[in-house]
């Protein structure tokens, strides 16, 4: 990415200041884009660059959006996209951002900014998924953004952080598939519940929630009456996540009822069983 220069000592940013401090209110921008036009593509570069110095953020994503109006063919355009994207980001303008750093990626899929501006394209899902209530489909247009940073430039910079937030994110799936299963378990809806708990046993496996849907899991089938299936995800969770509370919690639940944690009858969790434990695919 193209560095934010320190200081504020740009004379181009300093004259246009000066021209552009009377330009405001009703029509102000359409007033400014007239003022630009006779600027050079450097001077109102270096504009947007004193704006983000002034965290102005909106207004600097103005001034490099006018680069790529005034001059759409020159090295400043390509420049100033990536800055745009940048910009409209850091003022949680996520649309715009978004769409900016699309278009970089569509006219200079090659350049060295692309991995960056792929990255931005990602954040502009994943800053938006910091409640698990929120739309899931926001986290898993992240998830998809996130795998191209992965995949397609996992050498540059933004790889390592690509994969955290990927796992930060995949993880927080997991968390609305819990959420909505102790809605069911709470309000005795057990079948609907265990459902929602086998798909984090089942497809988010590597995430912080498996120990509790295992254990939510033991609950579940013991209030329907189903202890084979109630003691194998208790010999599941016994297993692999002997140090939790969750493990102590079935463990206590199960003895109490005179039962073990051990592998019974042949269902879906004696698959997984046989599979992750004794290593028996067939």
């Amino acid at each position: 990415m193209i560095g934010i220069r320190a200081g504020a000592k740009w004379i181009g940013a300093v004259v246009l200041m000066a021209a552009l401090s009377g330009c405001g209110g009703d029509g102000g921008a359409a007033e400014k884009a007239g003022a630009l036009d006779g600027y050079t593509p450097k001077q109102i570069f270096e504009r947007g660059e004193f704006e983000l110095e002034r965290r102005r953020s909106k207004d600097a994503a103005f001034y490099f959006s006018e680069i790529e109006r005034l001059y759409p063919y020159s090295e400043w355009a390509k420049q100033a996209l990536i800055m745009q994207a940048f910009s409209y980001h850091r003022a949680k303008d996520y649309e715009n951002s978004r769409a900016a750093a699309q278009r970089f990626i569509d006219f200079y899929p090659t350049d060295e900014d692309a991995a960056y501006a792929q990255y931005l394209l990602a954040l502009s899902f994943y800053d938006q998924i910091d409640e698990v209530g929120r739309d899931q489909g926001l986290t898993f247009q992240a998830l998809q953004a996130l795998r191209t940073v992965i995949e397609v430039y996992p050498d540059s910079e933004y790889a390592n952080s690509a994969i955290l937030k990927f796992d930060l994110a995949f993880d927080h799936l997991a968390g609305k598939e819990m959420e909505i299963g102790r809605y069911y378990l709470r309000h005795k809806h057990y079948t609907s519940a265990i459902n929602r708990f086998r798909v984090v046993v089942e497809d988010f496996q590597t995430t912080s929630h498996t120990p509790e849907a295992l254990h939510r899991l033991v609950e579940a089938y013991l209030s329907l009456g189903l202890v084979d299936e109630a003691q194998t995800a208790g010999a599941i969770l016994g297993h692999n996540y002997q140090s939790t509370e969750w493990y102590q919690d079935s463990y206590k639940l199960l003895t109490s009822q005179g039962l073990k944690m051990r592998d019974r009858g042949n269902n879906w969790l004696s698959q997984i069983y046989r599979q992750s434990i004794k290593g028996q695919w067939l």
